[in-house]
């Protein structure tokens, strides 16, 4: 998360009283101000209200688990904002086994609960949309890449989609928080595991770790095309918005297990 649109405490003092604000710097999609240290304001960049309303049904099928606690709801700047409970805890600097193990968990949980749920939002992570993505950026090794991955996405439930490990926070090694589920939508859980085996994990050793905690009937050679999916779906829309994408390219990530 970050800033796009500038927030002052003026602006939020009209709705509550707030002593400090403060800019966060993770991620793109949105603005998010972390206020009073108590709270964190998210305000949604060209989105419509759909996609808020489905962001906010998720999270609250889902607050049994450690996601965002909604207190609020504002219009600030002439764009809706929520206001949520600010769990303690901070993004990781290094991935250890024990994170992720419990971001395992987290998923396998939130996926039993997602499971055959439907969203409004559209298909955000398909093959069509994908595929789509690739035609605009004519990359001739993005097309071949795609065309040489044999894969088929099931439609299993709703999933995050974005589990990078800037959309979580831990705090003395345990899991407080998982964040940004903006773009969750209908999709493969498979798919949503790899794009945490793409962000979380650093080798194969690591990605079995994942698989262990989350479901170990999962075979590691069946799962590395999720992972290739995970890697060119995000390599695309990186590039699609002018930014590096080499830290998630897979050939740069993973060795043959």
């Amino acid at each position: 998360m970050g800033i796009k649109t500038v927030v002052t405490k003026e602006d939020i003092n009209l709705l509550i009283n707030v002593s400090s604000l403060k800019e966060t710097i993770h991620g793109n999609s949105h603005t998010v101000y972390i206020v009073d240290d108590k709270y964190i304001l998210k305000l949604y960049e060209n989105v419509d209200e759909n996609i808020i309303s489905c962001e906010k049904k998720l999270l609250k099928l889902c607050s049994k688990l450690c996601v965002p606690i909604i207190k609020q709801e504002f219009i600030i700047n002439q764009k809706k904002a929520l206001l949520s409970k600010k769990a303690q805890g901070e993004v990781l600097k290094k991935v250890e086994n024990v994170h992720i193990r419990q971001i395992a968990i987290f998923l396998k949980e939130f996926h039993q609960l997602t499971k055959n749920k439907i969203s409004s939002n559209k298909a955000f992570y398909s093959k069509e949309n994908l595929k789509k993505n690739i035609n605009k950026t004519k990359n001739e090794f993005f097309i071949k890449e795609f065309n040489d991955l044999k894969i088929n996405l099931n439609n299993d439930g709703i999933i995050h989609g974005d589990l990078f490990v800037d959309n979580a926070i831990f705090k003395d090694d345990k899991l407080t928080c998982v964040f940004d589920f903006s773009d969750s939508c209908n999709g493969d859980f498979l798919f949503d595991l790899a794009v945490v085996a793409l962000s979380w994990c650093k080798d194969f050793i690591q990605v079995k770790q994942l698989l262990k905690a989350y479901d170990e009937s999962i075979k590691l050679n069946d799962f590395i095309k999720y992972i290739k999916y995970a890697s060119l779906f995000y390599c695309v829309k990186r590039d699609l918005d002018k930014r590096n994408y080499d830290d998630i390219a897979f050939k740069n990530l993973f060795r043959s297990p």
